[in-house]
């Protein structure tokens, strides 16, 4: 049995033909063969001693040809072929250790995943675009146009704390070429954050509201939009006491004047109610901007009889 098993090993210079066939393949453009070839020297070669630099050769090469494989099918518009291979590429890259290569055919995934889950998502069926959404997002965090899709979804299904999470990946991207999806991920945020606010204000939940934006701001300390939905719920609540204890830091983590006043709008309103008037003055004093001035201003005007 030894002995049959050994037959079926090639020697190192057999092994080197095979790669030779194999390098003769790849420059031919004949991926697919080049492939075959290129595996057959990496499994064949492993144990082999004096096969070493055909074997690493092999295994920088046979992720490119997996790749090419892809751009050939997307040339084609035959999207299951890409996939195929450049999920294949990507699986290979990562195996032997070729980061940029998984980046460039993780990159091409994404791509074909977010054009599957386009007609999905543009008919409204936004479970089927999330399904497809998340394996290219998966594949790339860094395609942000499709994550505020997947994020979309997520927020349109009703899965608000999922679609969130994808936003704030997206909200925290600092590259500037990130800027424009990342100031459209912290619009997005807001609106559907108001929405959900307002769902539960009016059923009177607040405390769902601060478990909420808790939940966030564990997350993300500095989240500007979340120490302010936090802070409204505990006015709302009428908890004076903790509007006054988090008003200050709700107050720095705003990077918008308008919001900043409001933050300190509330918090005047938090000493007013406690009758801290010293307090609830300077308090008011710092609203200087937005909506909440024209208020801070008559309620100053009413301390100050």
């Amino acid at each position: 049995m030894i002995a049959l098993l050994g037959a079926t090993t090639l020697s190192a210079q057999d092994l080197s033909a095979v790669y030779n066939e194999a390098a003769a393949a790849f420059g031919a453009k004949n991926f697919k063969e080049a492939a075959a070839k290129f595996e057959q020297v990496i499994e064949q070669g492993l144990d082999q001693e004096g096969t070493e630099s055909l074997v690493a050769t092999a295994k920088t090469t046979l992720p490119k040809c997996y790749y090419m494989l892809g751009g050939s099918a997307i040339r084609t518009k035959n999207y299951d072929e890409a996939l195929v291979n450049f999920e294949k590429s990507a699986e290979k890259a990562e195996l032997y250790g070729e980061t940029q290569q998984m980046a460039k055919a993780n990159n091409w995934v994404a791509k074909i995943y977010q054009i599957r889950g386009g007609e999905a998502f543009n008919s409204k069926d936004y479970k089927t675009a999330a399904d497809i959404f998340a394996k290219g997002y998966k594949a790339d965090p860094d395609n942000t146009s499709m994550a505020l899709n997947l994020a979309m979804s997520y927020c349109e299904m009703g899965e608000y704390q999922q679609g969130m999470e994808i936003y704030m990946a997206i909200a925290s991207k600092t590259h500037p070429k990130y800027a424009e999806d990342a100031a459209k991920a912290k619009e997005m945020m807001a609106l559907y954050t108001n929405n959900k606010v307002a769902e539960l204000q009016g059923a009177g939940n607040f405390d769902e509201i601060i478990a909420m934006a808790d939940e966030q701001l564990a997350k993300n300390a500095d989240n500007a939009l979340f120490h302010n939905v936090r802070l409204q719920a505990y006015l709302n609540k009428k908890d004076y006491a903790k509007v006054i204890e988090l008003g200050e830091a709700a107050a720095a983590a705003q990077t918008d004047e308008a919001d900043k006043s409001l933050m300190y709008y509330l918090l005047g309103a938090a000493y007013n109610a406690k009758e801290m008037k010293p307090q609830a003055i300077a308090a008011f004093k710092k609203v200087t901007a937005g909506p909440a001035a024209e208020n801070a201003a008559a309620a100053l005007a009413e301390l100050s009889k």
